[in-house]
């Protein structure tokens, strides 16, 4: 139940979504709201709701900020400024991004058009970090925005992540006995930075094998064979795959296609989705039990160093009181148990149900 009101509200504040108006939107918001209130484990809808959240604002994908701001409002009101800190930490990000942008851009001219956004670690969902490599002129023009922004901010530490990142390519189709005007083709492409990496090799060589393109890009192998894919075996064919095939194998080759053609001047080349599987919903339910034993570990030793000593049944007791999401008897127990070994509480010598807080 927790995952599916939560889906319903990412389908519906997406771009995509053209049924409703905002008013509608609302409304919708609103019932939305409604069945918010019956879910025990608000934690586990946080979780899920930030990482759609994250996904609408760096890709562009959402419907209406107004709207999103709309629905920020209505879960603060209903649990707190708590509840909502980290999510009203991304609206940030993206507004002080902007700012910084726009100063950077005043006192460089440089010729690439450089977008960048600077998450706050805490705020946002965890990405994994890449070490792929870049082009030395498009790593030049993002170690002076590194420069810039450290030295505006000493003491911080900016690490890319490059699987977020976009980017667009200008590229010219066609050959020498090409009939068509030049101008007919050239084209821009709007494409990943994973995607970009790759079209990137083919300035220098006409056709590359897997393992050279794997061996200059440092791609991830999985990540790559999708990245090909979308080059290669997609709707927009900018690559030919040797031998032709849907599927990508480190024997084959690939060729710059000449002969693309595409009756728009700028387009984007769909990346290869990799589907939320059961999973990956596994995991980020996972990722919330465990901040459920740092919380019960805390408040634990939080209500010890406040009473000194404690029954069990009171320290279960209170511990209800102040959690704010379900937990078993048995896990508290087992928390409990966790605490007497790193010894920040001691069972009674005289009573094993009194508990006392180790100073």
């Amino acid at each position: 139940a927790v995952v599916s009101t939560q889906s319903t509200g990412d389908s519906k504040l997406r771009s995509g979504n053209k049924e409703q108006t905002e008013e509608e939107l609302e409304e919708l918001l609103d019932k939305v709201m409604v069945l918010f209130r019956f879910i025990q484990g608000k934690d586990i809808f946080e979780a899920f709701y930030k990482k759609d959240l994250a996904k609408r604002l760096l890709m562009s994908k959402s419907a209406s900020i107004d709207s999103e701001k709309s629905m920020l409002g209505k879960l603060k009101r209903e649990c707190g400024s708590q509840f909502t800190f980290k999510l009203e930490g991304m609206f940030k990000d993206m507004a002080v991004s902007k700012d910084l942008m726009l100063s950077y851009k005043e006192r460089e001219t440089e010729g690439v058009d450089l977008s960048v956004t600077v998450l706050t670690t805490g705020y946002w969902p965890s990405y994994p970090t890449d070490s792929v490599i870049i082009p030395a002129q498009i790593s030049a023009v993002l170690d002076k925005y590194k420069t810039y922004y450290l030295n505006k901010h000493s003491g911080r530490k900016l690490t890319w992540q490059h699987s977020l990142s976009f980017c667009t390519i200008k590229a010219t189709f066609g050959d020498d006995s090409s009939t068509e005007r030049k101008l007919d083709l050239r084209k821009e492409l709007n494409v990943s930075v994973y995607q970009g990496l790759v079209l990137f090799l083919f300035n220098n060589s006409s056709k590359l094998s897997y393992s050279s393109i794997a061996e200059s890009t440092a791609i991830e192998e999985e990540e790559l064979c999708r990245v090909l894919q979308s080059l290669a075996c997609g709707k927009t064919r900018v690559l030919k795959k040797l031998p032709p095939g849907k599927d990508i194998n480190n024997t084959d080759n690939f060729e710059f296609n000449v002969d693309f053609r595409h009756k728009l001047f700028k387009f984007k080349i769909n990346q290869i989705q990799t589907k939320e599987t059961a999973e990956e919903n596994i995991n980020t339910t996972e990722k919330v039990f465990q901040d459920r034993q740092y919380q019960i570990d805390a408040a634990v030793v939080r209500i010890m160093k406040a009473r000194k000593t404690m029954q069990h049944s009171l320290l279960v007791s209170e511990l209800y009181n102040q959690l704010k999401f379900p937990v078993k008897p048995v896990d508290i127990k087992k928390r409990i148990e966790s605490l007497i070994e790193r010894d920040y509480v001691e069972r009674s010598k005289d009573d094993k149900n009194v508990y006392h807080y180790v100073a």
